[in-house]
């Protein structure tokens, strides 16, 4: 359950078996409940208008029957008569001073109070301290629950589906903790698809998990806004789902026609919201295809942010080398500068030391392979120094020049325990203070700067074999010579 609607504090959640045996416990007060509600609904129903105000509910048999789904009780508590439009709202949390009116807290199984409460709306307005927690409903709980029926039971005697006491409604919540059973059946009693929350979001721009993507085709079969733009960041969903990296998402709203090229506030397209979050291991490969899919789609890799990033920027950031392969292929301009003045090689070595699980040396290769600018060779030190947890990066990376100048304070910029750790590559680097680069290389430092920018489309087609074409765009060895 989101926090907005999370109404019990971790110590006072129980089990389902507890919660069971207290309702059996309760059965006595269940039925004294249902008494005084008949009695308030003799009392009560001749003088309700439509301006009154929803009443806010804090009594735990109502409550614990809406928490824990139980079907049998919802449709005892909530029967002909009964509003279902209560306001729900547990004791407990801060103070704060309120005027009796649409703030103000009763316990709606107390006529007296009940009566107290219209009394003081109509006429004084009384002010009281009240507890300061943000109200739901149990349209809310039940949708954000997957209580199917009981949601079903509410709707039925007319719960209001828009009603969002804490500024989102219940179709925000169902959409939100990926109940498709519910977002449909909320739809076809009328949710409004575009409803906007406290942040401005529609319900289609919290589909942010795996797991809504029924909720989402849901909105989209009940005419959701495909392009529509949050209020805050002017995000449309296409820029949530490719942010949160999720593929069927980001092709079922191709298919519906989202715009690709619609920058937010911020000055990224949904290409670029993609390659702009941080990504684990784990994910990739999702992120991957989200942006296969949406530069074979059309999308713009030319496109900077506010800042003047590109997407190259972004993936070199967060090292996605397979992203990178990908906007390179689309001819994503290798030595863009941001405002920062930063090209993506900047980029890249800025995060070897935290990325090395994500394989950084393939995108110092891709990026020097499509002529990159190299680091000027008085800063080699500094990048060893930073860089020397992930030696296949400083291979390929020294491999770009022709001769190195090594002196002890290259030696001094590699932690003991790193250089045993990868002792056979750092001792044929060291070898070199004494040793001159081998034939081999300078040769393919020359054909290398001969064919400069153009590496990645000459060396294919040469007629060479295999492990030469290799070696000229600087494959791994994991020594230097």
């Amino acid at each position: 359950m989101s926090r907005r609607s999370l109404m019990y504090k971790p110590t006072s959640l129980r089990s389902l078996e507890q919660e069971r045996h207290q309702m059996r416990l309760a059965a006595p007060v269940l039925s004294g409940y249902l008494l005084r509600k008949e009695a308030w609904d003799r009392g009560t129903s001749s003088r309700q208008t439509v301006g009154n105000p929803p009443m806010v509910c804090q009594d735990p048999v109502v409550q614990n029957a809406l928490y824990t789904g139980n079907v049998k009780a919802v449709k005892e508590i909530f029967s002909k008569g009964f509003p279902s439009d209560l306001f729900i709202q547990p004791q407990g949390g801060a103070m704060r001073w309120s005027a009796s009116g649409k703030d103000a807290i009763y316990d709606t199984s107390n006529i007296e109070e009940w009566k107290n409460y219209r009394f003081n709306y109509r006429g004084l307005r009384l002010w009281s301290l009240t507890y300061e927690q943000e109200l739901t409903t149990p349209l809310h709980i039940t949708a954000g629950r997957g209580f199917t029926e009981c949601l079903r039971h509410l709707l039925l005697r007319g719960a209001r589906v828009d009603l969002a006491p804490g500024g989102t409604t219940a179709l925000h919540e169902a959409c939100e903790e990926c109940q498709p059973d519910c977002v449909k059946l909320l739809l076809q009693y009328g949710a409004n698809p575009n409803a906007t929350n406290e942040d401005g979001q529609m319900p289609l721009h919290v589909c942010t998990e795996l797991d809504s993507l029924e909720c989402a085709k849901h909105l989209l079969a009940f005419d959701a806004l495909i392009n529509g733009q949050s209020l805050d960041d002017s995000d449309t969903p296409l820029h949530v789902v490719a942010r949160h990296g999720l593929p069927d998402h980001v092709e079922l709203y191709l298919r519906h026609g989202a715009v690709l090229n619609l920058q937010n506030d911020d000055g990224n397209t949904p290409l670029n919201a993609a390659c702009s979050q941080p990504q684990d291991c784990t994910s990739l490969e999702r992120y991957s295809r989200v942006c296969h899919m949406l530069v074979d789609a059309g999308a713009d890799i030319h496109i900077s942010d506010a800042d003047k990033q590109t997407p190259l920027h972004m993936a070199c950031k967060n090292t996605n080398p397979d992203v990178v392969a990908l906007l390179l292929q689309y001819k994503a301009l290798v030595n863009e500068m941001d405002y920062g003045g930063d090209a993506p090689m900047h980029n890249i070595l800025k995060v070897v030391a935290y990325k090395t699980d994500h394989e950084p040396e393939r995108i110092v290769q891709a990026l020097l392979n499509y002529g990159s600018i190299r680091v000027w060779p008085g800063a080699l030190p500094k990048v060893l120094k930073y860089c020397c947890t992930s030696p296949r990066t400083i291979e390929v990376l020294f491999n770009a020049y022709d001769r190195l100048k090594i002196t002890e304070a290259w030696v001094e910029a590699v932690p003991p325990e790193v250089f045993q750790k990868h002792r056979e590559f750092y001792e044929s680097l060291f070898a070199l203070m004494q040793t001159p680069r081998s034939l081999q290389h300078l040769a393919r430092h020359r054909l290398r700067a001969f064919l400069e920018g153009r590496l990645h489309k000459v060396v294919p087609i040469l007629g060479l074999p295999t492990f030469l074409k290799n070696y000229l765009m600087l494959a791994f060895r994991d020594y230097i010579h």
